[in-house]
């Protein structure tokens, strides 16, 4: 029996054809495609069809084994109809000749294929929902919203969704909540995950799990959300019906210690121990980073002997959050001994004490803000070691570079100073090693070549970052605007300012309207400086305590103390909070704005009014000494001096110089003849 002819006795059952020409034509045409189609083994189906078996033809998929390897073919005929005609009126036309048979893994099949558009699979599922005998389950709608979180579609991720939890065919799983939640999540739509999952739980269409409330928890913490990780987390407890484990503490654990809320994350940290779970690592590493970060040092090293004590081993991410944290207080030794104690650890077979290229940068950063530069020197060798497992990478040399620069100024502990032309040596280094300067690099080099005198090369460095595509450097021009000012020339420092407000349209640069202000009014050109203020506010720019500063530092120096005064009030009622330097420049303009003695009078009350309300420092100390010199109160100096000498302040020179030529003269008036 030919092909042709089984396939015309399976059109007996058609009686819609009106003429016989046109009935002709459409069967050469369906014959057409079912012989496109064909499965590879078509002869031996149609051969055993004569023996009384049943054709392939319109078999029913769902009801066919597993083991039935004609079910894989099937699949295949489908996906490769999809794949010629797309969509469209030739693909259903080519699904009814066929009389394939849709069921649900058919479906997910076609929507889990790479090669198929995602436009094709779209119209699919919803033409597959419009057959009668066809309903989509939880698999199916898993399946489509896997396949459009894959082409980064998010209407219609969350149109799908939205959908899928109304339908009431569907059974949601926990597992399916979970996933609904990660993709949501993913695609940055936050508030439609939660809304999902509150309307999943309240409608009671599945129960979340503790791994639910992970997953949920979990995604929130990547994205930042931590206040809602807290709302969600006391829920969860008040709940009743789900409880804890230790990846929810462990979690909750890391919310806190990012919102700062110390007394909570202890909390939390005790309710694990009393319900019987085991600290992990993690945990007591991010409490110890808080304790550090809130200045608690003790109490982050009283808990870290607690961790080893109780059994739990510390591990590299540990001893990292140890070692920022005494470098940041200049414990420096301590912080060593910590790394040399993690060495031993490591030799003894610790491998979760392996030293990784972060731990190696903060150990590069203490050694260098401490002045050991050949120890920092030292270390940075070993990391370029062939053998080494931590290589140096961009932050390694910035911070490298940024040492270099800093003992140039300081000098190292050594007693060693390098050149400005070591550091040259150092970015040809990193460019060697295929380390491409970040922005932080370049803003690092033009600061450092612009302390060192060399603002050409800045300015060539400048050129550079621009035409390297990186956007403008707030900090690097904030350097190059005060070492451009600084040495008088103006005009050019006025050229890159207003070259960077139109590169950002006004709206990150605070901190160098300041720097421009600062150098308008030492030039002596204080209405420039206050039409600058303005006109940042005008642009939309909020001034912050540097921008008040500076302009109050110009007024201060034109004796406009009243002025001056009268913006700090401003900046306050603005909510923006006076630094100590504030308060100083005030100070300074207290003595110098009024008469010699009632200038230093009223510059020693407000003093004394700084000591009760701000931490003051040195400088405070030395303005109102300056004011007493000059007044001639030696006697109120003496006074000033010894407390300061109780505090740890050095006299500034100048006043301290004519303080002991005012009262040698004085001695000289008592005594003539002596």
């Amino acid at each position: 029996m030919s092909e042709f002819y089984c396939y015309c006795l399976l059109q007996k059952r058609r009686s819609f054809f009106s003429s016989a020409h046109l009935r002709s034509r459409i069967l050469q045409t369906e014959y057409e495609i079912v012989r496109m189609f064909k499965l590879p083994d078509a002869r031996s189906n149609f051969s055993d069809a004569r023996h009384g078996r049943r054709d392939w033809i319109g078999r029913d998929s769902s009801r066919i084994s597993e083991l039935d390897p004609s079910k894989r073919e099937l699949d295949q005929r489908f996906i490769r109809i999809l794949k010629i005609f797309k969509w469209g009126s030739d693909a259903e036309k080519a699904f009814d000749v066929m009389q394939l048979k849709l069921d649900h893994r058919l479906l997910r099949h076609v929507l889990a294929t790479a090669d198929i558009d995602i436009g094709t699979k779209s119209q699919f599922f919803k033409w597959a929902a419009k057959k009668p005998t066809f309903h989509h389950n939880s698999m199916t709608y898993m399946s489509y919203i896997h396949a459009l979180s894959a082409a980064n579609l998010t209407g219609e991720i969350s149109k799908t969704i939205s959908e899928f939890v109304k339908n009431p065919s569907c059974i949601i799983t926990p597992s399916d909540l979970s996933a609904v939640i990660v993709i949501l999540c993913r695609a940055k739509m936050v508030n439609k995950a939660c809304s999902i999952f509150y309307q999943v739980k309240s409608r009671r269409i599945c129960q979340p799990t503790v791994q639910t409330y992970n997953t949920m928890i979990t995604m929130l913490i990547q994205l930042g959300q931590f206040e809602k990780v807290h709302e969600l987390y006391t829920e969860m407890t008040a709940d009743g019906n789900c409880h804890p484990d230790t990846a929810t503490y462990e979690a909750i654990i890391t919310t806190y210690s990012k919102l700062g809320r110390l007394e909570s994350a202890r909390q939390v940290f005790d309710e694990l121990k009393e319900v019987g779970m085991e600290p992990r690592p993690k945990m007591y590493t991010n409490l110890i980073s808080l304790y550090f970060r809130l200045g608690e040092i003790d109490c982050a090293l009283d808990l870290f002997q607690q961790m080893r004590s109780s059994g739990c081993s510390p591990n590299v991410y540990t001893y990292t959050e140890l070692i920022r944290g005494l470098g940041k207080v200049s414990r420096i030794d301590e912080a060593l001994g910590l790394f040399c104690e993690m060495k031993q650890r490591q030799l003894s077979g610790d491998s979760g004490c392996k030293p990784d290229v972060v731990l190696m940068n903060n150990l590069l950063n203490l050694l260098g803000k401490s002045g050991h530069l050949d120890d920092m020197l030292t270390l940075f060798s070993q990391m370029e070691a062939s053998s080494s497992q931590h290589p140096p990478n961009v932050v390694s040399f910035n911070t490298m570079i940024k040492a270099l620069f800093d003992s140039n100024s300081r000098g190292s502990a050594s007693g060693v100073r390098y050149r400005p032309s070591d550091v040259d040596s150092w970015l040809e280094k990193m460019k060697t090693r295929g380390i491409s300067p970040s922005a932080y690099t370049y803003s690092i080099l033009i600061d450092g070549y612009c302390k060192t005198n060399r603002v050409e090369k800045a300015l060539l460095l400048l050129e550079e970052m621009d035409e390297k595509g990186y956007p403008p450097c707030p900090q690097a021009y904030c350097s190059l605007i005060n070492t451009l000012g600084n040495a008088g020339r103006l005009e050019a420092a006025s050229e890159l300012f207003n070259e960077l407000c139109e590169n950002t349209c006004y709206t990150t640069t605070a901190r160098v309207f300041a720097v421009m202000i600062k150098q308008l009014g030492k030039s002596g050109n204080l209405s420039a400086a206050v039409n600058l203020f303005e006109e940042m506010k005008r642009r939309g720019c909020k001034p912050d305590v540097y921008v008040y500063n500076a302009l109050m530092s110009s007024m201060v120096r034109f004796g406009k103390l009243d002025e001056a005064r009268s913006l700090m009030r401003v900046m306050t009622e603005q909510g923006c909070k006076p630094d100590l330097n504030s308060y100083n420049i005030i100070l300074n303009g207290v003595g110098k704005c009024s008469t010699a003695i009632g200038g230093a009078t009223e510059a020693l009350d407000m003093l004394r009014w700084m000591k009760e309300n701000v931490e003051v420092d040195g400088v405070s100390y030395n303005t109102v000494l300056s004011c007493l010199s000059h007044a001639g109160m030696f006697e109120e100096a003496a006074k000033l001096m010894k407390e300061m000498t109780v505090l740890g302040f050095e006299y500034d020179v100048i006043s301290y110089k004519s303080i002991l030529e005012a009262v040698g003269k004085i001695d000289e008036e008592k005594d003539p003849n002596g």
